[in-house]
């Protein structure tokens, strides 16, 4: 697969870590190398501006034992379930009133089916939080929010499809092209990623038009096929692959799953004002919950059962996909999402511990949810 590899990534073989799975295989991690602290590595996007993080699935698998940072300490008074509760009722009166019954009826409907069937509200949660963090509010990050929860249906909605992963229940219920036909929810999908463009040119206010321009830039970017669609076709490209190490492992999830964790944060930090660094900051902390996201989700679908995920549970393996439980086994994939969250917390270090709070209670979540 050394298509895949960046044209522009820096490598050494004499000074990048190796690791092993657990079938003795030696890969190089791609998640960050630095060599001679001079050069980094990353195949994470081409734009040569990003700048990779600091960890390494070779941390938790070598024997030396490093000084870690601890998990940062949350406000005594804030209700982290309200919290979720507010923003998720929020997100979805604003999901409710942007996406309206309209003709042609059927595709509204399908769009509407899948997007209001509930869910977390992650994304747009982390938008938000990102925007407030750096003195943003609510309603200026708001079209974003909603704009990365369409997108992330979408991209449910497709994944869903008998093309792709050929399943029958998403969010406890029938998955869109079981209801709608497969026709009408690959439509009913695009349909969803166009409008998300249009709702936060249209619906944003109060926030500079170059501001605006760069979110619209950033959020594409995390989509397109150097972000989400290029860790989805290498994923496809995957199946069946005998030998499938964790550096192709984490190509694929720190585009698949992280981009649009990266997306929903970078937004609300835009939007909210933040300076650069600040940006770059968050963007940092994203990669490592979107990581994280995806190590849980896939030890999650080897310890818990179909009606606790509301979706179906063991598919992964059933496919012979490979995950990190697959590649480095259950205890090590736990370890590594300790570190990911810990790498993750480092990077709120410097803002407002206040109002950092929810973004901190939210890797959190991410990292001990059980669905």
């Amino acid at each position: 697969m050394s298509a895949l590899v960046n044209p522009v990534a820096t490598w050494s073989h004499s000074h990048t870590d190796c690791v092993k799975d657990v079938n003795g295989r030696r890969s190089r991690s791609i998640f960050s190398h630095h060599l001679n602290n001079k050069h980094s590595f990353s195949l994470y996007f081409s734009n040569p501006t990003r700048k990779p993080i600091n960890l390494s699935v070779s941390a938790i698998l070598t024997t030396e034992k490093k000084e870690e940072t601890q998990i940062m300490e949350i406000a005594p008074d804030f209700d982290f379930k309200n919290y979720m509760l507010e923003k998720a009722n929020s997100v979805n009166k604003a999901l409710e009133e942007a996406v309206v019954l309209k003709e042609p009826l059927k595709i509204h409907e399908s769009m509407r089916y899948s997007l209001l069937a509930g869910g977390k509200r992650v994304r747009p949660m982390l938008c938000i939080a990102a925007c407030e963090l750096v003195g943003g509010d609510e309603s200026t990050a708001m079209p974003a929010a909603c704009a990365v929860e369409m997108i992330h249906t979408m991209s449910l909605m497709h994944d869903d499809l008998p093309c792709m992963d050929n399943d029958d229940l998403r969010r406890g219920k029938p998955t869109n092209h079981k209801i709608y036909g497969e026709d009408v929810a690959v439509i009913a999908g695009d349909a969803l990623l166009a409008f998300s463009f249009e709702h936060i040119a249209a619906a944003t206010e109060g926030v500079a038009a170059e501001r605006i321009v760069r979110v619209v830039g950033e959020l594409a970017k995390c989509i397109g096929s150097e972000g989400l669609v290029a860790g989805q076709v290498v994923d496809i490209c995957s199946e069946g692959m005998s030998e499938v190490g964790l550096d192709h492992l984490e190509f694929i999830h720190l585009h698949k799953t992280a981009a649009l964790l990266e997306g929903s944060v970078v937004l609300g930090a835009i939007l909210g004002g933040g300076s650069d660094e600040q940006v770059e900051k968050l963007r940092q902390f994203a990669r490592c919950i979107g990581l994280l996201f995806q190590v849980v989700d896939d030890i999650l679908d080897v310890t818990k059962s179909s009606q606790e995920l509301g979706k179906t549970a063991g598919k992964d393996l059933l496919a012979d996909k490979t995950t990190y439980p697959k590649l480095i086994g259950l205890q090590k994939s736990r370890e590594f999402a300790q570190k990911l969250n810990r790498e993750a917390q480092e990077q709120l270090q410097g803002f407002d511990p206040n109002r950092a709070t929810p973004l901190i209670a939210l890797a959190n979540y991410i990292a001990y949810r059980d669905n």
